[in-house]
């Protein structure tokens, strides 16, 4: 929601007139055109960036691969360290271009448009700051494949494997211990006559 008030306020109400008679626009951000260029940019890939990331978090509970799991949450750490860089930049950008516009009566028309773009790109900051932190936690705790895991599993690769866990008490407590494949098989097993060719 703050990119698109950014890069929305920017587009709509940042560019004046050269003047009266010209029907040329110019960035009211001290008439430099990278500053609204850059806040537009900045703005439209957060919103992208949030429209993916909502999809991924939508599905990532049916992603079954670990590896890509860890890739997921990879990526949302490092694309939201990257926005956090980014909005930094673009406050500090729009800041300083507003501290050296001078008032004209075009530039008090667009004033309101380019606070809110610099005070939401001053909120973005902390919210991308955050979802960056809350990412580094998800990664740190892991993606939650407890499913998937072989921590259960004994490490010495001779050990048993574990038995099918009880259910509700209804099925029977008796578990299977022979081991398979170890049964000598007769050679004519009761009721089975060999067929003479």
């Amino acid at each position: 929601i703050f990119s698109i008030v950014v890069f929305g306020s920017i587009v709509n109400e940042c560019y004046v007139n050269k003047d009266s008679t010209s029907p040329e626009l110019l960035c009211i951000f001290n008439k430099n055109e990278s500053a609204c260029s850059y806040g537009i940019a900045v703005g439209i890939i957060a919103f992208f960036g949030c429209i993916f990331f909502f999809v991924v978090d939508l599905y990532f509970q049916q992603i079954s691969s670990v590896k890509d799991r860890k890739r997921a949450v990879l990526l949302d750490l490092g694309f939201s360290g990257f926005l956090s860089f980014l909005w930094f930049v673009a406050f500090c950008f729009l800041a300083n271009q507003w501290q050296r516009t001078t008032m004209s009566k075009g530039v008090s028309q667009g004033a309101d448009a380019a606070r809110a773009a610099i005070t939401f790109s001053f909120f973005s900051i902390i919210v991308w700051v955050a979802v960056a932190v809350k990412a580094l936690q998800r990664y740190r705790l892991g993606t939650d494949m407890s499913l998937f895991a072989t921590d259960q599993f004994a490490a010495d690769p001779t050990a048993a494997y574990p038995g099918y866990p009880t259910g509700s008490g209804i099925e029977s407590t008796e578990t299977y211990q022979s081991p398979p494949f170890t049964e000598t098989l007769e050679a004519n097993p009761k009721g089975y006559q060999v067929p003479a060719y």
